[in-house]
């Protein structure tokens, strides 16, 4: 670690002197509560330790962080110097000068970082952002149970049959659910589980001319299907389960299968588990998301310097091994999904046995634009006016899943506040 820690307060020190009067400078950082993040907060005693920089968390649930972040650097609020975003945002926010482009050291070694991650979080070949983790998603599920009732789920298997399965260890009165799935609104909450659901079904957000399409066949059976397997052999108030909800039920045994990030898998507690890759229905191709939580610089913060040099230290190779050897954490709970040296690591590998799976499911997400879905993203799309349109489709899909709405009723909401947003928009 001490090697980039150096090279970090060398940074700091010479291209600021910002500690020359013996004040240590102070950064304010927005992540999202999710587990590497939240441990981070405790790897980066040592940082503090070294540089003397003081670090400020501000830890918020990811829908809230999206707001907050969003309208703070469109504004130029200045009120974080370091700030959690993703590949929907980098590539849109780096085009239009809201944050800052990103270059290190030799010794951070930029090829290592995972193409898929590095090309995802770039634009016009310039990285806006560092992947502190990446992920895919794939199926996680209770093989035990699953021996048990005589049942499997295969790779890529094909959703009735993972229904059947979920249906075959669906056990309500002694607290286990055959299925627990995303129903939280937002387009990074429920939007990207169901997404991954419509693609495999063969739906697509917009057709070539950027009009919205849920209005589709494709759509209504995606979003059908989706309603009749959570609400039947889903957890009660699936409506307000995301990452952290679930998480915490699968840890309690609650859970007979889930689909969802692959990082989920670093933070699994029950035994048993075993991993397959995302199901379809004919359609592979979007069947598993592409995305990482990454840290980038809003334009303007007056500690730019000290907020890259942090950057550069916390997603390095470095990081990687400070977590490893840290004694409340180690190898199982590494950052995963960003750089390719982590999963050559024998100390990984020892414990790591989702390892394969995640790399398989990383591979295979194919963001780019096809035919079929004629944009850039696979459960989010690459143009500004998605997250508007996804937190309304989100709110719909949350009013089908609870029975307050009719799926259909739900889709044409949607895709009548799609269209607006659409319109206003010029497209």
């Amino acid at each position: 670690m001490k090697s980039l820690l150096n090279s970090a307060l060398g940074l700091t020190l010479c291209a600021t002197g910002a500690m020359a009067d013996g004040h240590a400078k102070e950064l304010t950082i927005a992540i999202v509560n999710n587990g590497h993040m939240i441990n981070m907060q405790k790897v980066a005693e040592a940082y503090t330790e070294e540089t003397g920089v003081k670090l400020n968390w501000v830890s918020l649930e990811e829908g809230v962080l999206r707001e907050q972040v969003t309208s703070d650097t469109a504004t130029g609020g200045g009120q974080y110097d370091i700030i959690n975003i993703g590949m929907q945002e980098a590539p849109i926010w780096g085009a239009a000068g809201w944050i800052e482009p990103l270059e290190f050291g030799a010794d951070y070694d930029v090829e290592d970082i995972l193409p898929a991650m590095r090309a995802g979080l770039s634009h016009d070949g310039t990285l806006y952002a560092a992947p502190f983790y990446g992920e895919s998603s794939m199926v996680m599920y209770r093989k035990d149970l699953m021996d048990a009732a005589g049942v499997s789920i295969a790779d890529n298997d094909s959703w009735e049959n993972v229904k059947a399965a979920a249906a075959a260890i669906h056990d309500p009165e002694n607290g286990i659910y055959g299925a627990c799935l995303r129903g939280k609104p937002g387009w990074g909450d429920n939007g990207a589980f169901i997404t991954t659901v419509a693609n495999s079904f063969g739906a697509a957000w917009f057709d070539a001319d950027y009009k919205p399409q849920l209005d589709s066949p494709e759509w209504n059976a995606a979003v059908n299907f989706y309603v009749d397997f959570l609400g039947t052999y889903g957890p009660p108030g699936s409506e307000g389960n995301s990452f952290n909800e679930i998480l915490a039920l699968y840890n309690e045994g609650k859970c007979g299968l889930w689909i969802d990030a692959t990082i989920a898998a670093s933070f699994l507690e029950v035994d048993g588990v075993a991993y397959a890759q995302s199901p379809n229905a004919g359609n592979p191709v979007g069947a598993n998301w592409l995305w990482a939580w990454a840290m980038a610089v809003p334009a303007g913060t007056p500690n730019a310097e000290e907020a890259k040099a942090f950057i550069e230290w916390a997603t390095s190779k470095d990081y990687v091994q400070a977590v490893g050897n840290h004694p409340d954490f180690g190898w199982d709970k590494v950052p995963t999904g960003q750089r390719a040296s982590t999963y050559a690591l024998p100390e990984f590998q020892a414990v790591a046995g989702f390892a394969e799976a995640e790399m398989k499911a990383i591979e295979s997400a194919a963001p780019e634009a096809t035919d079929l879905k004629p944009y850039v993203g696979v459960q989010f799309v690459a143009i500004p006016e998605f997250p508007e349109i996804g937190s309304a489709f989100g709110q719909e899909m949350a009013a089908a899943l609870s029975g307050a709405k009719s799926v259909e009723d739900a889709l044409a909401a949607a895709q009548a506040a799609a269209v607006a947003i659409m319109d206003e928009a010029g497209y």
